[in-house]
């Protein structure tokens, strides 16, 4: 995707909404340029040249900013890139979709890190501790979206006290934007997702009902608890912005629930996540559906009798761009169901 498609795109569908279309115009980057990103103070003498993008997300940013000239190489991707940026990605070397080492890391001589987890970079992470990169003088951003406290569930992931919002996903692209002197590009992004997000606030369901979800991302066996988006994350944000509501109250980012809480949970919608990295059969949409619709207690929750039931990418469940792209999804899904406008 270049800038200058993305721009005529933001430009045609602010057109569409109604809506007045800034002047993607921001200043440049003056250095040194320090930001203060989940509390820590990280500065910058210049635009990075060999930056990796660690964590499908922070990948993805650049790669929208039209960055891959300075990518030197990405790590995990739950699923593949987006198709637009396809070609760009390939240019990118890919280290691993799964954890890659901190060894494999330092390999490629990188001069930036943009790291999308806390499990890629904290202080329980597989992969290695933000003081690691700052003993070997590499800066590292850690996305401001999943900067939260642990001290409320015991898992590296934390809990949220208040719903997510793209509020968070703007700072990042802003500041990541500021950092590689591309305002602009960041801008122009920005008001895209400004506008979709616009867009589908006006959806709401078909009748005035307000529509409980519970959006499953996966299990390790049908017997065993579902790991499902929290209250407060991007799935909650979805169902907010639908209209709707996250039928799982649970604070933590990822609480895992049997089925029989989930069943008591009653949502009128069960949206599933499709994953591409195969680590568990249950990763697989179909294989999901299949256990809703053939289990003897899931197969009776009214959303399934009804057949309510939506698939979405599950890297859309992080809060991160594509949290949008899966709104999208659900939106068209279940306005085909007819139970949104």
């Amino acid at each position: 995707m270049t800038i200058l498609k993305s721009l005529l795109a933001v430009s045609a569908l602010c057109a569409a909404l109604g809506l007045a279309v800034p002047a993607a115009s921001a200043a440049s980057t003056s250095y040194p340029l320090t930001i203060d990103n989940c509390g820590a103070k990280v500065t910058f003498q210049k635009a990075p040249e060999r930056a990796i993008g660690l964590g499908q997300n922070g990948a993805e940013i650049l790669l929208l900013l039209g960055l891959q000239d300075k990518m030197v190489a990405t790590a995990f991707w739950p699923s593949k890139v987006l198709p637009e940026l396809a070609e760009a990605n390939s240019k990118v070397k890919l280290l691993t979709v799964e954890f890659p080492t901190f060894e494999s890391i330092l390999s490629e001589n990188p001069d930036f890190v943009a790291v999308a987890l806390p499990s890629l970079m904290g202080p329980n992470s597989k992969v290695a501790k933000r003081e690691d990169f700052e003993k070997v003088g590499i800066p590292t951003y850690l996305s401001p979206s999943t900067c939260l406290s642990t001290a409320a569930v015991k898992d590296q992931y934390g809990s949220r006290k208040e719903l997510w919002n793209m509020d968070l996903l703007y700072k990042e692209i802003d500041e990541l934007s500021q950092i590689f002197d591309v305002s602009d590009r960041g801008q122009t992004l920005i008001t895209d997702f400004k506008a979709r997000e616009a867009a589908l606030r006006s959806r709401v369901s078909k009748d005035g009902k307000q529509l409980s979800y519970v959006f499953w991302f996966s299990s390790q066996s049908p017997s065993s608890d579902a790991y499902l988006g929290g209250k407060y994350g991007a799935s909650g944000f979805i169902a907010d912005l639908l209209g709707g509501r996250n039928a799982i109250t649970a604070e933590a980012e990822w609480p895992t629930l049997g089925w029989e809480s989930i069943i008591a949970a009653n949502p009128d919608v069960i949206v599933v996540a499709s994953l591409d990295r195969n680590r568990w059969e249950l990763d697989k949409p179909e294989a999901k559906i299949k256990f809703l619709t053939s289990d003897p207690a899931v197969s009776q929750l009214p959303a399934v009798k009804n057949k309510a039931i939506v698939v979405m990418d599950g890297q859309a469940m992080n809060p991160t761009i594509r949290t949008i792209y899966g709104a999208e999804q659900v939106a068209a899904q279940l306005k085909a169901l007819g139970l949104l406008k």
